[in-house]
């Protein structure tokens, strides 16, 4: 049924331990189907520590926070949203959102005037699909300073309020589903992959070679590298890697304690987002069309020569440009009338580029590769707002495997037709802000 013979996969391999990794290790742990079968996630997680299966501190999902939204102008993606907050929602210390991994405290979404497409259209979704009196309409500065407790905030001219909305501790998350996975039968490999493996007659993905030369063989292998899967095979034109920044300011107690209970404020027109404070810093990112960083890369599978894909560059400090960015989103947040306007010519705690994995359209990529039969399932293109799916999207991608995925999530998440290879792409799904076809290496020669 699953596998290319039409057998169930007497061993599935998953390349990857990000969000559709994990989730779908858990999702095929639990289904009777795959009860027989064998199940190995495969990723290099923490190289730093040597015999532990820590996440990965590069991954796009390990952070201090992620909002947690059905807040769509997709209603697909809004329903599913709506399901996964129902289990971020159960604080027990067995529930997704136990032991403080979720904060309900609302999400102000703010659009500057001529922008409000996108946002007019996730609130008549989330007012569809939610209780009345959930969310509350914002007209101008006075509404948004007054939902952000009477500091002076200014951010758009029209907007709304989602009480249902909150957010999570990502790295938490990411720790606690890890700990799952290996109570539930699954084994762990750490490991990074150099390649994947085809059949003598290079019809079927057979398994792939690792980073230490050793092979692994599989039935049917699950490609889940987020923002490495470009790395692997030929996905020019329907995924790769974009750089968003993230800057983290300290924060006095003071400070936390007025922020704590606040809204998170995402301003769709710019692109950046407000978040509440977490283990002591206040945190300001940007989602937006982020920075390109072209590689020559040989040996990815579905090319014969080298190619040219953006790929990740770890461990890096945000640009000037960037960190330029959020000191002007927090000037125009804090105007000099407000009481925490110093905060915006505070020292930054820390910076980071995070890696997001774009497709054209902002939907995910769930679909079997169409080369080889049903021996390679492609789980990836989280778009930067994958990880709030986190407790369901495994569901999903096992009833992709199982052919009883939802028709509506099928179309968006098949495989398509690529953009020309030749013709630059960005991430047109109306919820990005900033500059286009920015890239890393140019930003950072501007930084030195």
């Amino acid at each position: 049924m699953t596998s290319s013979s039409g057998e169930t996969p007497k061993h599935v391999l998953i390349l990857g331990s990000g969000v559709f990794g994990l989730s779908t290790a858990l999702a095929l742990a639990s289904r009777p189907h795959f009860s027989s079968s064998r199940i190995t996630i495969v990723d290099q997680f923490n190289p730093h520590e040597s015999n532990s299966t820590e996440p990965n501190p590069s991954a796009s999902s390990i952070d201090t926070s992620r909002i947690i939204r059905a807040d769509y102008a997709s209603a697909p993606y809004a329903r599913l949203a709506l399901a996964a907050q129902e289990l971020w929602r159960d604080v027990s210390d067995e529930g997704w959102g136990g032991q403080g991994r979720y904060h309900q405290n609302g999400l102000l979404l703010t659009t500057d005037a001529g922008q409000e497409d996108y946002v007019r259209r996730s609130l008549d979704n989330v007012r569809y699909l939610t209780a009345e009196g959930q969310t509350e309409e914002v007209f101008g500065e006075e509404d948004v300073d007054r939902l952000m407790g009477n500091h002076g905030i200014s951010s758009g001219t029209w907007g709304y309020l989602n009480r249902g909305s909150g957010w999570a501790d990502a790295e938490a998350a990411m720790k606690w589903a890890i700990s799952r996975v290996n109570r539930n039968r699954v084994e762990v490999r750490k490991e990074s992959v150099h390649r994947l493996l085809l059949s003598e007659d290079g019809t079927s993905v057979v398994g792939a070679q690792l980073g230490d030369d050793s092979k692994i063989s599989a039935d049917l292998t699950v490609l889940a590298g987020g923002a490495w899967s470009a790395s692997l095979i030929d996905l020019r034109g329907r995924v790769k890697a974009t750089g968003q920044i993230l800057g983290y300011l300290t924060i006095s107690k003071e400070e936390r304690e007025k922020f704590q209970k606040l809204p998170t404020l995402l301003n769709m027109s710019r692109g950046l987002f407000l978040m509440p404070p977490s283990g002591g810093y206040l945190k300001v990112a940007r989602h937006a069309f982020g920075y390109e960083n072209p590689q020559r890369l040989a040996g990815v599978l579905g090319c014969d020569e080298e190619l040219e894909v953006s790929v990740p560059d770890t461990d890096l400090a945000v640009p000037a440009e960037g960190q330029n960015a959020i000191r002007q989103f927090l000037r125009q947040l804090f105007p000099p009338q407000s009481d925490l306007h110093g905060i915006a010519d505070r020292p930054f705690a820390k910076t980071r580029v995070c890696w997001y994995t774009d497709t054209p359209t902002g939907d995910f990529l769930v679909d079997f590769h169409p080369e080889y039969g049903r021996s390679l399932l492609v789980a990836t293109g989280g778009s930067g707002h994958g990880f709030k799916f986190l407790p369901v999207l495994g569901e999903k991608v096992v009833d992709r495997l199982e052919g009883c995925l939802e028709d509506d999530l099928a179309s968006l998440w098949k495989w398509t037709e690529p953009r020309s290879r030749d013709d630059p792409w960005q991430t047109e799904d109306g919820s990005r802000g900033g500059i286009r076809g920015m890239l890393l290496e140019d930003e950072r020669m501007k930084t030195m």
